[in-house]
């Protein structure tokens, strides 16, 4: 069951950084995370599928995209498999 919650917790990690690297394009990750106060570790770390970022740093993160907290949500889940959930029903 902890297997399973770690796996789904990876591919969330996955999407995040999927979705972070579309959206930064060719901006070094050092400008990226100075200009938008978000530090330079957590930038790398979540870009690479290893950081689960809290939420206050998703928020700084989808205004750094210039998008809503909410569309940057929906464009990770986007990247998730069809059907994916957390929870087992």
């Amino acid at each position: 069951m902890r297997e399973e919650v770690s796996e789904k917790k990876n591919l969330i990690k996955q999407a995040l950084a999927m979705t972070m690297r579309e959206h930064r394009g060719v901006q070094s990750l050092f400008k990226f995370s100075s200009e938008n106060d978000i530090p330079l570790s957590i930038v790398s770390e979540a870009e690479r599928g290893q950081k689960d970022p809290q939420l206050t740093t998703i928020f700084k993160m989808a205004e750094a995209y210039s998008l809503s907290p909410g569309d940057f949500v929906e464009q990770i889940a986007a990247k998730l498999p069809e059907g994916f959930s957390m929870i087992d029903k």
